[in-house]
């Protein structure tokens, strides 16, 4: 009997590995928001790190956090580094692309809690009397990542903290 619950358990555990070894070996989260504002106003609040506390969700992750801008003051070169508590963990991210009023690309490292090397654009849209504002980050996705997939959706978690910052962000510029 104890040998027959090990061979199904065994088998139960090899099926679930496989599966995970077969889900896409890369990722992109997405989120967009109409804001009523010029792309010209939202864009600097993007483009320049010293803007980031008033809009992105992920600064108030920390009270504490210790943040290093470094480079250029804004657009590309422009470089922000963190580090903060188990939730706010550690990392850095610097512009490597910046199209005035329509683009603002970053590449994003992760230390803590988990190493992570990404690509996150904002892309700005003019749209009707206002903007179409997209959030995504691409990455890869180890095997850990896929297996962890399974059990949580990476989409909905990070999809959240993407609505509140593009949310924040309407706050700030509509009038």
């Amino acid at each position: 009997m104890l040998a027959a619950i090990l061979i199904i358990l065994v088998v139960i555990i090899a099926a679930v590995l496989i599966y995970a070894a077969t889900r896409p070996n890369d990722f992109v989260v997405s989120r967009s928001a109409s804001i009523r504002a010029p792309a010209e106003a939202i864009f600097p609040l993007i483009n320049d790190f010293k803007h980031w506390p008033s809009w992105s969700p992920f600064e108030k992750l920390d009270p504490n956090m210790k943040r290093t801008l470094s480079g250029v003051e804004s657009g590309k070169g422009a470089a922000y580094a963190w580090e903060g508590n188990s939730k706010a963990g550690a990392g850095r991210m610097e512009i490597t692309n910046a199209v005035p009023s329509s683009l603002v690309s970053l590449k994003l490292d992760f230390e803590r809690p988990f190493r992570a090397n990404n690509t996150v654009d904002f892309t700005l849209t003019p749209s009707g009397d206002g903007t179409t504002v997209t959030w995504a980050m691409r990455g890869g996705r180890p095997f850990i990542a896929k297996l962890m997939g399974l059990f949580m959706n990476f989409d909905s978690l990070i999809g959240k903290d993407f609505e509140a910052g593009l949310d924040n962000l309407k706050r700030a510029t509509e009038r």
